[in-house]
């Protein structure tokens, strides 16, 4: 299933991408599960695909406002310097365990949304990364088990607003200026993709390519992550993990290239669709 999340006349809405229209489900259901991350944590999966297999809701996507595919998830933990082309080009040390940072849930944004430049930073940067939802929680997950905890895969862009990230050595506050981080366009569920490692990534700036791997080239695949991460705390349904960049970020490049207002920046990877958003500024700082 391909599975979205958006609002239609102030509703916070879910569905099925069928074709070139979204199915939501009946009213009732949506009272019983209001939102996908209802839906993971009562792992009614199968409950939604059957009610939108009998009937929902058509809906027109032009007509609506898309969210991120999960627009409130409990966590978003993000894996860094995890490609050996980013570590190369980083000129960072190879790390014995996962680097990690948090987002905040007001950092993500969606498909098709504007992504705000901060007025005073000159240097705003991409990183397409894949990105897995938790369906089933759980603490000290067995990295065989991991895939069994996984609800599907979507598309992420880590924008980054560099300045703020070299700060200090935390990445905080380049990594969450808000709606900054877009997620979708949508969630393809864990039985679409039998195979994770056989998916390409590729990030176009302005319809170049910038950026181009596989996800094989995981220096910690995705077992490892949720077995690391579980370890220290509970995954729960809903929760968001990105997975990594790969080398050409702008910041790395001679000389540097960042996004500008009126850019488009785009991360396709194999099955997952491509998530699309325009460049603009942010003006409000006085």
């Amino acid at each position: 299933m391909k599975l979205v999340s958006f609002i239609q006349d102030g509703q916070a809405l879910y569905g099925l991408v069928q074709g070139e229209a979204y199915v939501a489900p009946s009213a009732d259901f949506l009272a019983r599960y209001p939102d996908l991350k209802a839906v993971l944590a009562a792992n009614a999966l199968p409950e939604l695909q059957a009610a939108l297999q009998s009937g929902g809701q058509r809906v027109d996507p032009a007509q609506v406002q898309a969210q991120a595919v999960i627009p409130a998830p409990g966590k978003v933990i993000c894996v860094g310097l995890n490609y050996k082309t980013h570590v190369a080009e980083t000129k960072r040390p190879d790390s014995e365990h996962p680097s990690l940072f948090l987002r905040f849930a007001d950092s993500l944004a969606a498909h098709g949304d504007e992504v705000l430049r901060p007025e005073f930073s000159e240097r705003f940067d991409w990183e397409g990364e894949l990105a897995f939802v938790i369906g089933k929680g759980g603490r000290h997950i067995a990295a065989e088990d991991a895939f069994e905890h996984i609800a599907g895969y979507t598309c992420f862009n880590d924008v980054s607003v560099r300045d703020w990230q070299r700060h200090t050595h935390q990445f905080t506050p380049g990594k969450n200026f808000p709606g900054t981080g877009p997620l979708g366009p949508y969630l393809l569920t864990r039985d679409e993709v039998p195979d994770v490692t056989k998916l390409s990534l590729q990030t176009r700036l302005n319809g170049q390519v910038v950026q181009n791997a596989s996800l094989a080239d995981l220096i910690f695949d995705i077992p490892t992550i949720v077995a690391y991460v579980s370890r220290f705390t509970p995954l729960s349904p809903g929760d968001v993990i990105a997975t990594g960049t790969p080398g050409g970020v702008g910041d790395r490049r001679e000389p540097p290239l960042y996004m500008k207002e009126g850019d488009v920046v785009e991360v396709e990877i194999t099955g997952l669709g491509v998530l699309r958003n325009r460049i603009g500024t942010d003006r409000s700082a006085r």
